[in-house]
């Protein structure tokens, strides 16, 4: 079973770190800002890059012909839409082979 990590338990996170002196309360408003900006540069076309974790881009996905699975016969169009695109850096990826 997969461990999920929410905005809850990365402001917990950091508000029991001990050279943060912050609230669970600043450190959730903290996390939602950054997300927010981060949502906001994204939409905007930015290239988001965090040195040592990787970098989100956003990319156009063409259109194509998609099928259902449970009619395999009948085909639906699947418009061209954006999405992000996530590249781990190399630290990043060194830290997930050594996960066993």
């Amino acid at each position: 079973m997969k461990n999920t990590l929410t905005k809850k338990d990365i402001a917990l996170a950091l508000s029991k770190k001990e050279n943060i002196n912050i609230t669970q309360t600043e450190a959730y408003d903290i996390v939602q800002a950054m997300l927010s900006i981060l949502a906001d540069e994204l939409v905007n076309g930015a290239h988001v890059e965090f040195r040592d974790f990787g970098v989100f881009d956003v990319v156009l996905r063409k259109a194509r012909i998609g099928r259902n699975p449970n009619q395999p016969e009948a085909e639906v169009d699947i418009p061209a839409r954006y999405g992000v695109k996530f590249k781990p850096s190399k630290i990043l990826q060194e830290r997930l082979a050594k996960k066993k």
